[in-house]
């Protein structure tokens, strides 16, 4: 026996050897195949606000994946319409509500249907931004800004993050400039000051290199309206069904998500990049004040009060009790954009072939399902118009965690600073810009964006499993996949 101990002992310490310097390498290759399965495609992600370039460069997607974007669908656009069953008289203030929509605000009011712009603003009209692929929309190919910032003698500098050819961004900062101290406001990128209009304003645009340069700018694209209507009386009971089923394939995805609630009267959120937003009222009379500096009824005060530069009585549109005035004149401007906004039909989706079926089946398989829920139904409504219909909006209007790679570190309400609602898809085969930082124009490299691995600060995106799948698929199943989200 001891013999035999000591035969087979040389034998044993060469096996320990070999294993010694074998398992270290097993293990780094583990580790390198969990990364490229599960990290984000581009170290660029982890500081995506420092420069337009970073925030819009595509990187390569992974050698498994052979899929190519065919591009937008070209024009005429299949959104912008009006709801086909709006009865006669709402009918009739279409050409009203349109006007207003696309009105251009100058600084003084000259009526009380003309609000007035700033005195810090990212847009004088409501169709500048919402523009494409009709208004309504969200970004056109040429930067609308760069004829305004300029506009009327104003001695605005365009802010480096926006590109003449890129999308319109409207920036927020995570906190307080120099402190540690929540902020989330949007900080307008210009000022009135140097306008024609607005004699003796000295404002000072915000120090947005700075901020970047801290790591204290968060941005924002625009948002398309199409069907927000209908998305508005969606039931809540309607949000919660949806998100309790198929909760072990949601499981087997990672896929969790949770509604945001108003604080007043417990209703679900549902508009606005982090959910933030209840209804198309607050969201047209926010966006006027915000994003126009035209205060209303709902927001009566100006985002910014310096002496000076509050030029007009607030709020600056108002209900017109004007005698003898046409009954479609008698709200103020927000509310006629809001009938502007509630009324818009959903975007029509492009021919189907069996290409885009596959897809569309392939979609299911991958799981891109499961958040982007295909379709609610509307409830009987006062308004007809908007009740008893099936709606395809391609998303259950739940936030989910996207990881770091997504993260912009700013929570508001009920989102955490990782967390977005699920953006519905319908018209998104015209869409030109994708993500909530419009970082690509490209669908399959916002596809791979959704990936990302958790850190220490954030979990891993929920998105993961359904975008590993995706990479998983043959080139044919890809491609149709694409090709259905183009259809859309």
């Amino acid at each position: 026996m001891s013999f035999s101990n000591e035969k087979h002992q040389p034998i044993e310490s060469k096996r320990w050897k070999w294993a010694r310097i074998l398992l270290p390498i097993a293990l780094l290759l583990a580790i390198c195949t969990a990364a490229t399965a599960y990290f984000p495609k581009s170290a660029k992600t982890a500081n995506r606000n420092n420069s337009a370039t970073a925030l819009r460069t595509n990187v390569i997607a992974p050698p498994s994946v052979t899929a190519t974007d065919p591009g937008p669908r070209p024009l005429p656009a299949t959104a912008g319409n009006f709801l086909a069953s709006l009865s006669g008289n709402e009918q009739q203030i279409e050409p009203s509500i349109t006007t207003e929509f696309n009105r251009a605000h100058d600084v003084i009011v000259t009526s009380p249907t003309d609000g007035g712009l700033g005195p810090r603003f990212n847009g004088n009209s409501c169709a500048q931004c919402h523009a494409y692929p009709a208004p309504g929309g969200s970004s056109p190919p040429n930067n609308p800004l760069f004829s305004l910032y300029n506009a009327n003698g104003a001695t605005n500098t365009m802010p480096f993050f926006e590109t003449s050819t890129g999308p319109i961004l409207e920036a927020r900062f995570i906190n307080q400039p120099g402190t540690s101290v929540p902020d989330g406001n949007v900080h307008q990128l210009f000022t009135i000051a140097g306008r024609s209009d607005a004699s003796g304003c000295n404002l000072a645009q915000p120090d947005f290199s700075t901020a970047a340069s801290q790591n204290n700018l968060a941005l924002r694209q625009v948002s398309p309206t199409y069907g927000d209507g209908l998305i508005e009386v969606v039931r809540n009971s309607d949000i919660i069904n949806n998100m309790n089923a198929n909760l072990t394939r949601k499981a087997q995805l990672g896929i969790t998500g949770h509604p945001v609630y108003s604080g007043n009267d417990g209703s679900i959120q549902r508009f606005g990049w982090k959910a933030q937003v209840r209804s198309t009222l607050l969201m047209a009379a926010g966006q006027m004040n915000v994003e126009m500096g035209v205060t209303n009824e709902t927001f009566p005060n100006e985002v910014d009060q310096t002496p000076g530069c509050v030029l007009n009585p607030v709020p600056e549109t108002v209900t017109n009790f004007t005698p003898g005035i046409l009954t479609e004149m008698f709200p103020g401007d927000a509310e006629r954009t809001e009938y502007f906004i509630q009324w818009l039909a959903p975007p029509t989706p492009g021919p189907s072939s069996n290409s885009t079926k596959n897809g569309k089946t392939q979609f299911n398989n991958a799981g891109c399902v499961m958040c982007h829920t295909t379709s609610f139904r509307t409830p009987p409504t006062s308004r007809p118009a908007l009740g008893n219909l099936t709606i395809n909006l391609y998303s259950d209007l739940l936030v989910h965690h996207m990881g770091p790679g997504l993260a912009d570190g700013l929570a508001q309400g009920g989102a955490g600073p990782d967390e977005f609602r699920t953006a519905p898809l319908w018209g998104i085969g015209q869409r030109l810009w994708f993500m909530h930082d419009g970082r690509t124009n490209n669908i399959v490299q916002a596809i791979e964006d959704h990936m990302s691995l958790g850190n220490s600060q954030y979990p891993a995106s929920e998105a993961n499993q359904a975008v590993t799948n995706f990479n998983n698929m043959n080139s044919t199943n890809q491609q149709d996949l694409v090709n259905f989200l183009r259809s859309l």
